[in-house]
């Protein structure tokens, strides 16, 4: 995000201009809550003048009728749950992609102060660009951080309220023998 520089002025990253999205297919919309069908008699309330209380089978429901309507309910929860392989964060493919970028932007180089803001720039833009070019419905959000090593501890802790079957997070810590560099993923599923 931002550091101070030496003036004591805020200094911003640069933010890392995205596409539109409008390139990826949109899914279908997924089905109204489970209904009886518009073709199916109302009941008649019970006690009206006439009829029976309504019989009920053990599991609630009796016949075919109730066979048929959960499994259109079954139907429609997956529209509401697509679980298909582009649905599915791969965390070791973008442990790799980070790992990469982290290693193409630092590579043998040395801790240098005045350097650490071009860097930690340039990691996050490199990873997005990337994330972003596999072609999956994710938003993500890349932060990095880049501290000298000098024997002082560094620990880090994150928490996410997501949906854990399709959203995802990856953590890449990498070191040389002057800097650790410890870059987040975090990637949150688009369900169109």
């Amino acid at each position: 995000m931002g550091g101070q520089d030496r003036a004591g002025e805020l200094q911003l990253a640069h933010a890392v201009p995205l596409q539109p999205l409008s390139h990826l297919r949109p899914r279908p919309r997924p089905a109204p809550p489970c209904r009886r069908p518009r073709s199916a008699p109302r009941r008649p309330p019970h006690g009206a003048a006439g009829t029976a209380p309504p019989r009920r089978s053990r599991a609630g429901r009796g016949g075919a009728a109730a066979a048929g309507t959960a499994a259109a309910c079954a139907g429609a929860m997956e529209d509401f749950h697509p679980h298909n392989d582009e649905m599915i964060f791969n965390a070791d493919e973008a442990h790799n992609i980070v790992k990469e970028c982290i290693e193409s932007v630092l590579g043998k180089a040395d801790y240098n102060h005045n350097k650490v803001n071009q860097w930690t720039a340039a990691i996050v833009e490199q990873s997005l660009t990337h994330l972003v070019k596999l072609g999956k419905t994710y938003k993500y959000i890349v932060t990095c951080a880049v501290m000298q090593r000098s024997g002082a501890g560094l620990h880090t802790a994150s928490s996410c309220f997501w949906d854990t079957t399709t959203d995802g997070t990856c953590t890449v810590r990498w070191e040389n023998r002057t800097m650790n560099c410890i870059v987040n993923v975090f990637a949150v599923a688009i369900i169109l």
